[in-house]
């Protein structure tokens, strides 16, 4: 015995409810929008929306699905001419419900099902601008020394980084100076010459003077 959906039957019986959804489903397809009860738009939407996946098919099968339900075909012709390839961008989500309040007489509550809009032009170029700018890599950065601050903040998000970016740098090879050198030098070459000089010029010491006779060694 076959279970029947869950929800609320439309109608006496199974195909009362099957000619129902049909019959509401083509008003929604030729006018885009209809007015009906909450329990019948909840009821269509799904109903709906698995023809329109058919159209956006667009092949025989598809077709043939489609005529099994919807007995009038020109509004197929408009479901896989107009409708389906309206929604090729869009996975789903082709209809919408708005509230509208109860009926008055029997106090039932109304909806407006209606078909979306399809994403116009300037829609799907921003939707493609986003996805590229997520995807694009973004470009390095020339290296920069990094100091004991920079290093703490690279701590908390990587302890690599951390390790690397705290590592002493290499000094830089200081730059010759020509001049001090240069000054030593002489000052050295003049320290030698005033000692060459010094050693020419000096005059060597006399010699000392032999003691003369006393005058009682003459005498004797």
């Amino acid at each position: 015995m076959p279970t029947p959906a869950k929800g609320p039957r439309m109608g006496g019986s199974p195909a009362h409810e099957r000619l129902m959804l049909a019959n509401l489903a083509t008003a929604l397809f030729e006018h885009g929008r209809i007015t009906t009860t909450e329990a019948k738009a909840k009821r269509l939407r799904p109903y709906a929306e698995h023809l329109i996946t058919f159209g956006k098919r667009g092949d025989l099968h598809a077709r043939r699905q489609v005529l099994k339900r919807l007995r009038d075909k020109s509004v197929v012709h408009t479901l896989f001419a107009e409708i389906g390839p309206r929604y090729a961008d869009r996975p789903g989500g082709y209809t919408r419900i708005l509230k509208l309040g109860n009926r008055k007489g029997d106090n039932a509550p109304m909806a407006i099902i209606e078909l979306v809009e399809a994403l116009t032009v300037r829609q799907q170029a921003v939707g493609e601008a986003e996805r590229a700018r997520g995807s694009r890599i973004a470009p390095t950065k020339a290296p920069t020394p990094a100091t004991r601050e920079s290093a703490v903040d690279l701590a908390k998000d990587s302890p690599t980084a951390a390790a690397v970016a705290a590592a002493p740098a290499a000094p830089e090879p200081a730059e010759p100076t020509s001049v001090e050198p240069a000054a030593a030098d002489v000052s050295d070459a003049d320290v030698a010459v005033d000692e060459s000089a010094g050693a020419v010029t000096d005059p060597e010491p006399a010699p000392a003077a032999e003691p003369g006779p006393v005058d009682g060694d003459e005498t004797k």
